[in-house]
């Protein structure tokens, strides 16, 4: 008899098939039912045409009133600061005491230099008595003549040491009076930059002393504006509290821009303005102004961004319709708006508000354009 399985293996085909058919069947309807990658919305930006234009040179400066003549006085000697009279505000006369340092070691000093004056002098006395005798010995011819000369040098010598004793003295005396400050000058003392207590060494600034007299103007002015300033050249300006009107000269322009805000400082010599007070606001009319100057690129601060240490804008792609960060050197504000030193070119569209949330290479559009942006792809695939 024979026994025949083939039945059996069939079965284990069949069920192998079926199994595979259904994970074909759940995969298949799992990737139907997948949903696709959201894209990234357009966003809709301002932008603006970069373009050269002219700085604000037909404005107002804001300019501060100050003494043309401002001395910082100091000592002439060092010490601890033991008294100090002069106050911020406070009027002075020329002469008048304002502060005092510790003077008992050079008063010591001075009281040892007398001292050595008095001994000095004895030996010049001494020397010259004894010249005296040797002298009237000689004419008795009871010494010889090289004994007398050398008592006539003994004498030049002590004599010579007197001398030096006595200026010794004198300097002594004047460091002593040196421990005291006094105004140089009349005037309004506007800063006091040592305490009571404090060590100062010579020449160490301790009050500021603006004399009485003729006043300035003084403001600051671009790089790109500062050509236009000359000496002698006539301007008005406005007191700020009153309006009062006056006219003044360009008496001094900075030779050399400030490291910090990269502007010159300019002096206006103002007429008649003694009695105004030190440090009032004034506004000098910078109207027609002769002189030209170079086109300069500006843009509002909304269009800028800080990009790590250095400061960036959007510059937008046409061709692409993307963004890409440009790092630009920022000049002087003028007006509203800031001076771009260099970064960009006349021509270029550069994002003007909405800075912060774009990123590079992202799709835009331009806000208020005739195109109306594409609407984000969003796809559902339907399941099977």
């Amino acid at each position: 008899m024979f026994h025949f399985s083939l039945p059996a293996e069939a079965g284990r085909w069949a069920f192998r098939l079926s199994a595979v058919s259904a994970v074909t069947a759940a995969l298949v309807l799992s990737g139907c039912s997948r949903q696709e990658a959201v894209q990234e919305p357009v966003r809709a930006v301002k932008v603006l045409t970069v373009g050269g234009s002219d700085l604000n040179l037909q404005g107002e400066y804001s300019a501060e009133v100050r003494a043309r003549v401002e001395s910082r006085l100091g000592f002439r000697v060092g010490g601890k600061l033991v008294q100090r009279q002069a106050e911020v505000g406070q009027r002075v006369s020329a002469g008048q005491a304002l502060a005092q340092i510790d003077a008992q070691d050079y008063q010591l000093g001075a009281q040892a230099a007398v001292a050595q004056v008095a001994a000095a002098q004895t030996q010049r006395d001494l020397a010259g008595s004894d010249f005296k005798r040797y002298e009237s010995l000689k004419a008795q011819n009871f010494i010889s003549g090289a004994e007398l000369e050398r008592r006539e040098t003994t004498l030049k010598a002590a004599e010579a040491a007197l001398t030096q004793a006595k200026a010794q003295a004198q300097a002594q005396a004047n460091q002593a009076a040196y421990t005291r400050l006094n105004a140089t000058a009349q005037g309004v003392v506007t800063a006091v930059e040592a305490e009571i207590g404090q060590v100062v060494s010579a020449g160490q600034p301790v009050v500021r002393l603006a004399h009485d007299g003729p006043r300035d103007a003084v403001f600051s002015v671009s790089e790109q504006a500062v050509l236009v300033f000359k000496v002698g050249q006539e301007m008005q300006a406005q007191l700020g509290s009153t309006g009062q009107g006056f006219k003044g000269r360009v008496r001094e322009v900075g030779a050399s821009a400030d490291p910090v805000t990269r502007t010159y400082l300019v002096k206006l010599a103002l007429e008649k303005a003694e009695q105004w007070p030190l440090g009032a606001t004034v506004n000098v009319l910078a109207g027609h102004l002769p002189g030209s100057q170079a086109a300069a690129i500006k843009l509002p601060t909304s269009a800028l961004r800080q990009d790590g240490a250095a400061t960036a804008v959007w510059v937008l792609d046409e061709a692409s319709m993307t963004v890409r960060s440009q790092t630009v050197q920022i000049g002087p504000i003028d007006g509203n708006q800031v001076v771009i030193a260099s970064g960009l070119k006349a021509g270029q569209k550069v994002v003007s508000a909405g800075v912060h949330v774009l990123t590079a290479g992202q799709k835009v559009s331009e806000y208020g354009a005739n195109a109306k942006p594409a609407a984000p792809a969003v796809a559902n695939a339907a399941q099977r």
